[in-house]
């Protein structure tokens, strides 16, 4: 580990240790005793104060800064807005950086930025819908060493980590790993969750103490310990899910995997059923007229036990452009909808070719 990263590593030990030191103390004193030992640490119910920043340059720990430029009339941009900002992580000497993939879905300008201000154009290489993830190559060599990939799967709850955002660096814990079920027809079978809570986590590093990339930063969730505890943090995309596509990634700009059918569908569980909050304009939900409010109730005529049932069964109807049976209920009637899926990747606006 380098001069820089062992800095900030005695620096977060120092924070932690003054966290955990206040957090006994005020166990102790509503206690009266002994505090019991913790399953995962107690991190803060709100985002703690900023931290002063390292003396630290992130450009040592393989971070730069991503901006891009939706393409006019980008689908996208309805959620995410036509500019966007975050970060992305340099993963070797050739200028290949990895990010978010909402960052540079439909984009036709990137470019990467280091600490010193300094602009790099990139281009796309690809994103992938399935895994989350984004790739971005430099048109010009990054003074930026490239970072070495961990193996996510080793991180356990309690393992302090560090997240690294393109403004700064923060210590952090993992709290939890577990499923987690997106309302965009997106699931993760292990997520790495942090706390406490950091901002600019889109496309953040998360590293471990060794000094590798265990994950890309996707969300802020208010549930980093699970759903029965209110402890804001952020979520990761842990890095091992990238690597068996990686390098169809590289060739073909996207996963050659079998492309999942995909509705349009935004939703919300309750009760097992999901209430559609929102559909995305031109999708095939939105073709065949579900709208928002609208309670999905059941697929292929069977009921459901909620979002995971739907996805996986949706996705295990077919290749991508299968007729999907969903039963939509409607005030007191349940209609049984014909919708013909799609590639969610054909939704988004190619980049014209000249």
């Amino acid at each position: 580990m380098d001069t820089g990263v062992r800095g900030v590593w005695a620096l977060a030990r120092a924070i932690t240790l003054a966290l955990l030191l206040l957090c006994t103390g005020a166990v102790l004193a509503q206690k009266g005793g002994a505090p019991d030992a913790p399953d995962v640490p107690q991190a803060p119910e709100v985002p703690a104060a900023p931290l002063a920043k390292p003396n630290v340059s992130v450009d040592s720990l393989s971070v730069v800064r991503v901006r891009s430029q939706a393409m006019a009339g980008a689908r996208s941009s309805r959620m995410m807005g036509r500019n966007r900002e975050g970060t992305g992580v340099v993963i070797d000497s050739s200028g290949l950086v990895l990010t978010i993939g909402y960052l540079i879905t439909e984009a036709e300008k990137v470019e990467l930025s280091t600490s010193d201000g300094k602009v790099y154009p990139a281009l796309v290489v690809g994103f992938d819908t399935a895994t989350g993830f984004g790739l971005l190559r430099s048109l010009v060599p990054l003074p930026v060493k490239p970072i070495d990939l961990g193996v996510s799967a080793e991180a356990k709850a309690r393992d302090m980590v560090l997240v690294v955002g393109h403004d700064g660096v923060a210590p952090a814990y993992v709290v939890s790993k577990r499923r987690f079920v997106g309302y965009w027809e997106y699931i993760l079978d292990e997520a790495i969750f942090t706390a406490p809570a950091t901002v600019n986590w889109q496309g953040a590093a998360l590293v471990s103490r060794e000094g590798k990339l265990l994950g890309i930063g996707s969300l802020a969730v208010g549930n980093a310990l699970g759903a029965a505890q209110n402890v804001p943090g952020n979520m990761f995309v842990p890095i091992d899910v990238i690597k068996p596509v990686i390098g169809d990634f590289i060739a073909n700009g996207k996963s050659t995997a079998r492309p999942r059918p995909w509705l349009g569908l935004n939703s919300q569980e309750i009760g097992g059923n999901l209430l559609v909050v929102r559909v995305s304009p031109e999708s095939p939900a939105d073709r065949a007229g579900i709208k928002a409010g609208d309670i999905v109730v059941g697929i292929g005529g069977e009921g459901l036990k909620g979002q995971a049932d739907f996805y996986t069964r949706l996705w295990k109807t077919g290749n991508a452009g299968v007729e999907v049976q969903i039963d939509v209920l409607r005030g007191n009637k349940v209609d049984n909808m014909k919708i013909k899926s799609i590639n969610r990747d054909e939704h988004f606006r190619a980049k014209a070719v000249y």
